[in-house]
């Protein structure tokens, strides 16, 4: 009764997996507070943003970022879609000129080259989807969680060794045993990455 503000990851990192839409319609016509949809790995999705549904729901904040898709991390901006009331309470508590010329500036001129974000984004997912498959036939991955984001996640036997193994080789993936036992996040690399990385889970020897 006391919980205010619900923060829903979609797609979520770890997995990468995006959240039932009519659950999240469920949460946010049945929560009585905030509800916060995270949409930072949105543009890997096939799903439909949430910000179409702000209209049609007052208590609903959706969230988007450059450090994703767009390369930009280092610039550190996002950006919070809602109505006009959740927007005007923002700008109250905000810093003032939170958003440096600079970062302005290369923000202005990534959207301006849009479609060479938009062909990034497709080469990603066509590699997504077919170093899935690829993993899926290696014998020491038990399980390919289903991704909508710039990575996959994979449960393997011995994930610690197989992490220290691919570092050996310089080879940088992130052991993610501390919240999903046994797994390994893989962020999708071009093509000739990928073959490297998979000739390298090839040849482990457990």
């Amino acid at each position: 009764p006391n919980t205010k503000l619900l923060f829903i990851c979609s797609p979520n990192n770890p997995t990468g997996n995006t959240f039932d839409s009519e659950r999240i319609i469920e949460l946010i016509r049945d929560f009585p507070g905030i509800v916060v949809v995270d949409e930072a790995y949105a543009e890997f999705s096939s799903k439909p943003s949430w910000i179409k549904e702000i209209k049609n729901h007052k208590n609903l904040i959706v969230l988007r970022t450059f450090s994703k898709a767009w390369g930009l991390a280092g610039l550190r901006v996002g950006l919070a879609f809602a109505n006009e009331e959740i927007i005007e309470l923002f700008n109250k508590v905000k810093p003032p000129y939170n958003v440096s010329q600079i970062s302005q500036e290369k923000i202005q001129e990534a959207l301006a080259n849009r479609h060479k974000v938009e062909k990034m984004v497709s080469e990603i997912i066509e590699q997504r989807e077919w170093l899935a498959e690829e993993l899926k036939k290696l014998e020491i991955v038990e399980h390919v969680f289903p991704s909508e984001a710039n990575f996959v996640l994979i449960k393997v036997r011995k994930a610690r060794q197989i992490y220290d193994l691919l570092i050996e080789q310089g080879i940088v993936v992130r052991h993610r045993s501390d919240v999903n036992e046994d797994c390994l996040r893989i962020t999708i690399g071009t093509k000739e990455e990928n073959v490297i990385l998979l000739e390298a889970l090839r040849g482990v020897r457990l």
